[in-house]
């Protein structure tokens, strides 16, 4: 399989810039590069998981569970509660 690197070109202020640098010396990341690279995955993760979350709400705002739907969990909790040997 043959991986191929797209390079991005961007500017930052000094004050991120020295942050960023700062990182690498600490051994947080290992390079700017890999610094940008992880903040990127991050952010990217982050707005997956947001946007699935969102969809999550959504789908209970459209079809919101039936009152008899939650009784069974408070039971189930309250009988893992009970085993405990506190």
């Amino acid at each position: 399989m043959l991986w191929t690197m797209v390079q991005l070109v961007t500017r930052v202020d000094d004050e991120l810039a020295a942050a960023l640098d700062a990182l690498v010396s600490e051994g947080a990341i290992a390079s700017r590069s890999d610094g940008v690279r992880v903040a990127l995955e991050r952010l990217i993760d982050r707005h997956r998981r947001d946007r699935i979350g969102a969809q999550i709400v959504a789908g209970y705002l459209a079809c919101p569970p039936a009152s008899d739907e939650f009784g069974w969990s408070d039971e189930a909790t309250a009988a893992m509660i009970a085993e405990e040997p506190w």
